[in-house]
């Protein structure tokens, strides 16, 4: 949840900034005050007109300056900040930073300011490697330095090899965590599923659902920046895997089953997101397919209420929240199933609402417990799963 927090990126010169303009373009787009500061040879590969228009915010490069406000404004931009990025960290930056030289704009304000620094390598391989780089980062880390390893790859310079700048997704994933302050949920092992679950017909057919896996995968997202050790059971989407979060993959609703239900006793809260299918054909093997002038049936039987078998089994103390999508009769229905299953919450939405449900980058919830209900209203299914889980999980 951005709540305004200042992010300071600093942009030093590599073929890589060019990546850069993505992440500042998208944490503008969620609220972030995003500032970018551009050493010269930066400026060299993109023009500090581009980082202004999509930062909406002065991109400083001169620390004489005089044009823009009668701050000293090394000072009061690293007094502003919440974090201090510097992406793509140059060789020659990360020797600055490591050893407190402060000879430009970027590294003056980096010196001065007291919050999370993160630090994105990106370089030819066999600089990177040096022992110097090295021991150089290793400074960093000990200095309380957060590090993001680079990829490897097809570097600008044609080696292949480590120092590529990993995308900007994967940084703003990790400047999201560094970011989310509140580690109510540390020590906590929470399990989530997601996505749909796939039974089927033939060896070429099957019977799914539209899940993309969006909530189930925001939901674990949120839950590990808050601190929690989380386990992850999906279905197949498109979403990537996540760093630092136990991947657990399944095809089938009895292997999401047998996958969450062996981890139950294991568990401190568990929060079931994923689109289960109901029935499963009766016999793949025996392909029982009937035909009747033209029309195709397949035997059905009912698949393992995951649900419903974890509120049964549920321990004291452990927290269960589930999924509930409706057309119609929304609360009235998600109220039989809170008691039915023994949940202690579940989070409802309405698939006919526009901006919830299925494939869409936000939600609209109500969630419910024996005693209330909530609604939160339009938010990015990250906010969304922010507000579930302090709502369900944090202590008052």
């Amino acid at each position: 949840m951005s709540e305004k927090k200042c992010v300071i990126i600093g942009v030093t010169g590599g073929i890589a900034v060019y990546k850069i303009c993505s992440l500042v373009s998208s944490l503008k787009k969620q609220g972030y005050d995003v500032h970018v500061l551009m050493s010269k040879e930066a400026e060299e590969f993109v023009t500090p007109l581009t980082f202004q228009t999509l930062s909406c915010n002065k991109v400083i490069t001169d620390m004489f300056t005089i044009d823009y406000t009668p701050d000293v404004h090394h000072i009061s931009l690293a007094k502003k900040a919440d974090l201090f990025v510097i992406a793509p960290a140059t060789a020659n930056v990360i020797a600055k930073v490591a050893n407190g030289i402060a000879d430009d704009m970027l590294t003056t304000t980096f010196l001065a300011a007291n919050c999370e620094k993160l630090i994105v390598p990106a370089m030819n391989t066999q600089m990177l490697m040096n022992p110097i780089t090295q021991d150089n980062l290793n400074k960093c880390r000990k200095y309380g330095m957060h590090v993001f390893e680079s990829d490897s790859g097809y570097l600008a310079c044609g080696d292949v090899g480590s120092g590529r700048l990993p995308e900007p997704v994967d940084i703003e994933d990790v400047v999201k965590e560094l970011l989310e302050q509140d580690k109510f949920l540390k020590g906590k092992n929470i399990l989530v599923t997601a996505g749909p679950t796939s039974e089927a017909i033939d060896p070429v057919r099957m019977i799914t659902n539209h899940s993309t896996g969006k909530m189930g995968y925001a939901i674990a997202r949120a839950a590990r920046n808050m601190g929690a050790n989380v386990t992850l059971v999906t279905g197949t989407t498109l979403q990537a895997d996540m760093r630092d979060v136990k991947m657990v993959h399944v095809v089938s609703a009895e292997d999401m089953a047998e996958a969450v239900l062996s981890r139950q006793g294991d568990m401190d809260c568990m929060i079931l997101a994923a689109a289960v299918a109901d029935y499963t054909p009766v016999s793949v093997a025996d392909n029982k397919i009937h035909k009747t002038d033209g029309d195709m049936f397949i035997p059905l039987k009912r698949t393992t209420d995951i649900l419903e078998t974890l509120g049964k089994n549920k321990k004291p103390n452990q927290v269960l929240i589930g999924f509930s999508m409706e057309t119609e009769n929304m609360v009235a229905r998600t109220k039989e199933k809170l008691k039915k299953k023994n949940c202690d919450y579940i989070v409802a939405n309405n698939l006919k609402e526009k901006g919830a449900g299925f494939g869409t980058d936000t939600n609209i919830v109500t969630l419910i417990s024996k005693d209330t209900i909530e609604e939160f209203g339009i938010l990015s299914k990250y906010d969304t799963a922010i507000k579930i889980l302090k709502t369900c999980l944090e202590e008052k």
